[in-house]
C-alpha cells in the first residue's frame, strides 16, 4: 500500500544569482507554475508551496496546488517547510516531500519514489542519488557527492570528490554517487530539525543536510529511478531548461 504523503514546494524571491528565479518565464509559463506541475503529477495528496513574496502567491492563483505566505526571514527553504506544516497543522506523522522551487523538470516517479523510501526504511530523512553523467562532475564543487552503507544510509555528504581513491586504481561506475537535493521528513522531525543549531561540517561544506548527520539522523538514501536533470543556479541553467521545455 502507497503512504500518503504531501509536497511542500519552499519558493523565495531573493536569489543571489537569479532574483526573482520562481517567476522567471519557462515557454509562456513561470517556473514556480512549472514545478507544481510536475508535483501535482506525482502521487501525493496536497501540494504546497511556501513562499515569502506576494507576486509569487499572484502568479500561482490558477494553479492546482495551495500556497502558505511564510517570513522573509527564514534561513532556509526547510526552515520555510516548517513554517508551512505548522501554518497548516500538518500532524506529526505526516511525510513531507521537499521539491525545491527551482526543479521544473523533476521527474513526479522520484517525488513518489523518495516519499515510499521513508515509510519503507523508518529513517528520519530519505533522499536520492544518480550516477554522474561526466567525469569532470565528481571534482565539481557543485555537484554534491555521498557515500552511502550496505543498508542504504547515507555516511557522508561532500562538494569534494569521495571516496577518495588514494592509489588511483580502476573505477566503478557505482563508486560515485551524485546527491540529488530531494528529501522527504515526518512533520516531527521536520520541527525538530530546524531547532537545531547549525554545525561546522555544515557551515564549512555548506550543506545542510549534514546537520541530520552530526545530529545522529538516519538519512536512507536510494538509487533514482528516472533520471533528474539539474536544477536552475543561474542564467545559463534557466537557458539550458528552455531549451528542454522548447523541444517538447
Amino acid at each position: 500500500m502507497t503512504a500518503p504523503f504531501v509536497i511542500i514546494i519552499p519558493a523565495r524571491w531573493q536569489s543571489t544569482r537569479l532574483p526573482g528565479k520562481p517567476l522567471c518565464d519557462i515557454q509562456g509559463e513561470t517556473m514556480i507554475q512549472r514545478v507544481v506541475v510536475q508535483a501535482n503529477l506525482s502521487a501525493a495528496s496536497r501540494v504546497i508551496v511556501a513562499t515569502d513574496h506576494q507576486d509569487i502567491k499572484a502568479a500561482l492563483a490558477h494553479s492546482q496546488c495551495e500556497v502558505v505566505m511564510t517570513p522573509a526571514d527564514l534561513p532556509s527553504g526547510t526552515d520555510r517547510l516548517a513554517a508551512a506544516a505548522a501554518s497548516l497543522n500538518l500532524s506529526d506523522e505526516t511525510i513531507v516531500v521537499n521539491l525545491q522551487g527551482d526543479e521544473p523538470l523533476m521527474p513526479p516517479e522520484c517525488l513518489d519514489q523518495v516519499a515510499q523510501g521513508i515509510a519503507q526504511a523508518q529513517t528520519e530523512m530519505a533522499t536520492l542519488g544518480c550516477g554522474f553523467d561526466r567525469d569532470e562532475q565528481i571534482l565539481d564543487p557543485n555537484c554534491v557527492k555521498v557515500v552511502k552503507s550496505l543498508t542504504n544510509r547515507a555516511l557522508y555528504f561532500s562538494r569534494a570528490a569521495i571516496p577518495f581513491n588514494r592509489d588511483d586504481d580502476p573505477t566503478e561506475q557505482d563508486d560515485f554517487l551524485r546527491h540529488i537535493g530531494l528529501y522527504a521528513y515526518r512533520v516531527d522531525f521536520l520541527h525538530r530539525f530546524v531547532r537545531w543549531p547549525p554545525t561546522r561540517l555544515e557551515q564549512l561544506e555548506k550543506l545542510e543536510q549534514l546537520r541530520a548527520l552530526a545530529y545522529g539522523a538516519e538519512i536512507y538514501i536510494e538509487q533514482a529511478i528516472r533520471a533528474v536533470p539539474p536544477g536552475v543556479d543561474t542564467p545559463e541553467d534557466l537557458e539550458q531548461v528552455r531549451q528542454i521545455f522548447n523541444k517538447r
